[in-house]
């Protein structure tokens, strides 16, 4: 308290002799530390996007019924909490400025009336048995709320609210842009005309390539003026180039040696085993599969295990191979006839119907199952061609439980139990059937030990006490000891992979904390993988500098030249030539042809676009050019037009709409583009 009193003192007299606006500044900057990121400078706290992230995970396991999640899953929920946060700060704002507002009576009609919510219709909780929306159910999940002690369900239905409410924004808004989108009389008429006239065109090109000529040059006044006009090319996000060794910890000749030891004397227990299920339970690195495996499936394992099943019986085992660092051995469980796949109906009996289960089954082996199905069954799944359709079933689609139907017989009704009640059930149809294998398959992967976790770990650590955070050190070290040194560019501050490697969070979380130059100590990953990093550049958000893209610039600006100055030069050697033919022959080439060019698909026939679009506005039977287009010089004369009447007004205005279909997608990165968003939860999450 007295270190807290002082500081507050400090404070105080430092804004005597400190400017106000200075003082808010380090104040600012001090806060601003433990920022996640900001929305139109407005920075959001750790506090409070934990916040918001512990909400969502909330509702996720609410929604799940799971009490967890794994990485994959608290990412997109991490996701969705900044994305709430843009669409609060940012979207809504904008939609509402618009004029755009939600009613009482609105929303008790996207929530009880005629005109349920997308949200609503969506959510499972709501379907009822027979596959469609419950407004029932609605109702009873409202009043269930004040029954429940433990406040979920108002979580929930509030999470559910804020959506239809934002979905119900959405939808106003893009409707009001749909209904202001306004094709005029005349675009109208240039639409159809576009889309209903064909050129047939006679052209010769020159291409003039894409190598550079050294007789063409380029200032640098050229390049910067090229780059401030066409500024908005340049924009980039914040990110880092690096180079880096790996090393992979993988077991040494010793260890392998030693693990082929200890699974050879597995392999003797593993073949005497009566129940190869809990053996491969207890030693194997891979479970008991019971899938039966037919001719070639064996093969996307180990050539070994198709090989040894080709002519194997029941108990026959297969002495143990190697494969790269793991060991495998197998042994024949099972071998049957059985088909790929069979069409199974059933009836589903639950609770108190299950006692009727008998009686049915009698009934169902002479009368008309589908009626008996309509009747009886608990599955009234509207979308199937009969009612008890449950369709063909394979070893890999197949409901826990009904695995018997693939050893039945076309035409064979009998009753099973799953875990959703007592069956009846007719196998219709049956593939045709086929010799199968059930295969126990031991596995084991060698490990490497410590002394050769030690032995890598003492590479790595080499090239980093060499390198002594220099980059130059870095580098020698690294062709010293013979090492690669692998280049990895424009990687994001929160980026979690690198090249092929996953997990390599703490790599680029250096990366963000350095400066260019540096070289990392050792960063373990997976606890396999020891990186040596260095930092080469650094790309700032905003625009890309100049020096970054010159080069490019300079290049680009050479072939523009290159194509104006194979222009002027054809323009010389045809002089003289009023026909196309002409143009050919001095130019020594020969005359193509090309019909059915249309302005309206300005890729239609891998066309050059500059050329369609110059044929577009060119009169007919006069020599044209020359065009410089993206891939070469034109000339061209157009031997005759076509106009139809097949594109009508009605597939104008629809194109026009899908136009704006297209368009809406990207509405909210439009709305968002200039409202400053800083991400910077890389920093913690």
């Amino acid at each position: 308290m007295g270190a807290f009193i002082t500081a507050l003192i400090a404070i105080a007299l430092l804004s005597f002799v400190i400017d106000p606006s200075t003082l808010q500044s380090a104040m600012s900057m001090f806060s601003s530390k433990y920022d996640v990121g900001s929305i139109g400078g407005e920075g959001i706290t750790y506090q409070e996007y934990q916040q918001k992230v512990d909400y969502f995970t909330k509702i996720y396991q609410i929604s799940s019924g799971t009490t967890s999640s794994d990485e994959q899953t608290q990412e997109a929920i991490n996701n969705t909490a900044w994305q709430n946060e843009i669409t609060n700060r940012v979207l809504v704002p904008a939609i509402e400025s618009a004029g755009i507002t939600l009613g009482d009576e609105e929303l008790y009609d996207l929530t009880q009336g005629a005109n349920i919510s997308p949200v609503l219709m969506s959510e499972a909780s709501f379907i009822g048995e027979d596959g469609q929306f419950s407004k029932q159910r609605v109702v009873d999940f409202v009043q269930a709320i004040g029954q429940d002690a433990s406040g979920q369900l108002a979580m929930y239905w509030n999470f559910l609210e804020d959506n239809i409410e934002k979905d119900q924004l959405f939808t106003k808004y893009l409707s009001l842009l749909e209904h202001s989108t306004y094709m005029s009389p005349v675009e109208l008429n240039k639409a159809i005309a576009n889309n209903n006239t064909t050129y047939n065109v006679d052209f010769v090109v020159r291409p003039f390539g894409f190598s550079i000529d050294s007789t063409i040059t380029v200032s640098k006044q050229e390049v910067a003026d090229y780059y401030e006009k066409n500024k908005e090319n340049f924009k980039q996000v914040e990110s880092r180039d690096l180079e880096y060794v790996v090393f992979e910890v993988v077991p040494s000749e010793a260890d392998l040696e030693a693990a082929r030891e200890d699974f050879d004397k597995t392999y003797g227990e593993f073949v005497a085993a009566e129940n190869v299920k809990n053996f491969l339970a207890r030693n194997s690195d891979a479970p008991f599969n019971p899938y039966f495996y037919k001719e070639g499936d064996l093969k996307t394992i180990a050539t070994e295990l198709e090989d040894f099943a080709a002519n194997a019986k029941v108990g026959d085992a297969l002495a143990p191979f190697q494969q790269e660092n793991t060991f495998i051995a197998a042994k024949v469980v099972d071998i049957k006839q059985m088909p790929d796949s069979v069409f199974v109906k059933h009836i589903l009996l639950q609770g108190a119907d299950e006692a009727k289960a008998d009686s049915l089954l009698n009934v169902a082996k002479k009368g008309n199952f589908a009626e008996l199905a309509a009747v009886w069954s608990a599955d009234k799944n509207p979308n199937v061609a009969e009612a008890g359709d449950l369709g063909w079933m394979t070893q890999q689609y197949m409901i826990p439980g009904m695995e018997s139907v693939l050893d039945a017989k076309k035409g064979d009704v009998f009753t099973l139990k799953t875990q959703y009640g007592t069956h009846i059930v007719k196998v219709t149809d049956v593939t045709k059937a086929m010799k199968k294998m059930q295969v126990a398959i031991l596995v084991k992967e060698a490990v490497a030990s410590k002394t050769t976790y030690s032995d890598f770990y003492a590479k790595a650590n080499d090239i980093a006490t060499k390198s002594e955070g220099s980059i130059e050190k870095f580098n020698a070290a690294a062709k010293e000891m013979n090492v690669p040194v692998y280049p990895a560019v424009r990687v994001l501050p929160g980026a979690k992979t690198l090249a092929n490697y996953q997990h390599t969070r703490e790599i680029s979380r250096w990366a963000n904390e350095s400066k260019i130059g540096d070289v990392s100590p050792i960063i373990t990953v997976d606890n396999k993988y020891f990186f040596v990093v260095a930092l080469t550049n650094i790309h700032p958000d905003g625009y890309a500098a100049l020096n970054e893209v010159y080069t490019d610039v300079e290049n680009f600006l050479k072939v523009e030249k290159k194509g104006q100055k194979v222009a002027q030069e054809t323009k010389a050697a045809i002089a003289g030539a009023s026909t196309i033919e002409a143009v050919a022959e001095k130019l020594g080439t020969t005359v193509s042809n090309q019909s059915g060019i249309a302005f309206s698909s300005l890729t239609s026939q891998q066309l050059d676009p500059k050329f369609i679009g110059a044929v577009a506005g060119s009169p007919e039977n006069t020599l044209v050019g020359p065009v410089v287009g993206d891939i070469g010089v034109y000339y061209f004369t157009i031997k005759g037009k076509e106009v139809g009447a097949f594109y009508t007004e009605d597939d104008a205005k629809a194109r026009n709409s899908q136009m704006f279909t297209s368009i809406s997608q990207v509405i909210p990165v439009i709305l968002t583009e200039g409202a400053e968003i800083k991400d910077e939860r890389y920093k913690f999450f």
